[in-house]
């Protein structure tokens, strides 16, 4: 049996760039490539990928990376589970820094700037633009027209309960209902 195609690395060594100057970089995984992010990301299929990066010296602090994710993704429906293809186009903006220290405690506070990150001595690329895949992908694709539709399931015998069932007022309506019943046929 042929072994997978593993995911993409395009992996960078800050130490060995420039102070003075940005660095462009582009990922175009091929399709032996795109189909293990598509396996990793548990989707369908990814027909189109590219990631241009920028990376940016930040004062003597660390590495601003600037880029533009282009995908054209395909998921299964949430409803009728048919292929649903979606056209991603994103800025992905991460700031690596030298003064950021990783929380130790099992609970911590979150910073306000989710692009702040601690500052490695290399950074995998790919691994920034599948994340940023990820993070961008629908998290409930539709086919056109598909809506969810009113499921109910209910022992043999018994009524199916229904939404206005659960209503914090349905039982207040249900005995308002039976005693204006119960008025009508004293009348």
């Amino acid at each position: 049996m042929p072994e997978a195609t593993p995911l993409p690395r395009h992996v960078i060594r800050l130490g060995d760039l420039s102070q003075r100057r940005d660095t462009e970089t582009l990922i175009e995984p091929d399709a032996p490539a795109r189909a293990a992010i598509a396996a990793r990301l548990e989707i369908r299929g990814l027909r189109k990928l590219r990631f241009r990066a920028v990376l940016t010296p930040e004062d003597n602090r660390g590495w601003r990376l600037e880029g533009d994710l282009g995908a054209t993704v395909v998921q299964d429906c949430v409803v009728t589970l048919d292929p649903v293809t979606t056209r991603i186009d994103e800025k992905v903006i991460r700031r690596y820094l030298a003064d950021v220290t990783e929380p130790e405690a099992a609970e911590v506070e979150m910073s306000e700037d989710d692009t702040i990150e601690p500052l490695p001595s290399a950074l995998d690329i790919a691994s920034v633009m599948i994340e940023a895949l990820a993070l961008a992908l629908p998290d409930y694709p539709r086919v056109e027209g598909a809506a969810a539709g009113d499921h109910s399931v209910a022992e043999p015998g018994a009524e199916p309960i229904t939404d206005e069932d659960v209503k914090p007022f349905a039982g207040l309506k249900r005995l308002r209902d039976r005693l204006k019943g119960d008025e009508d046929a004293a009348d």
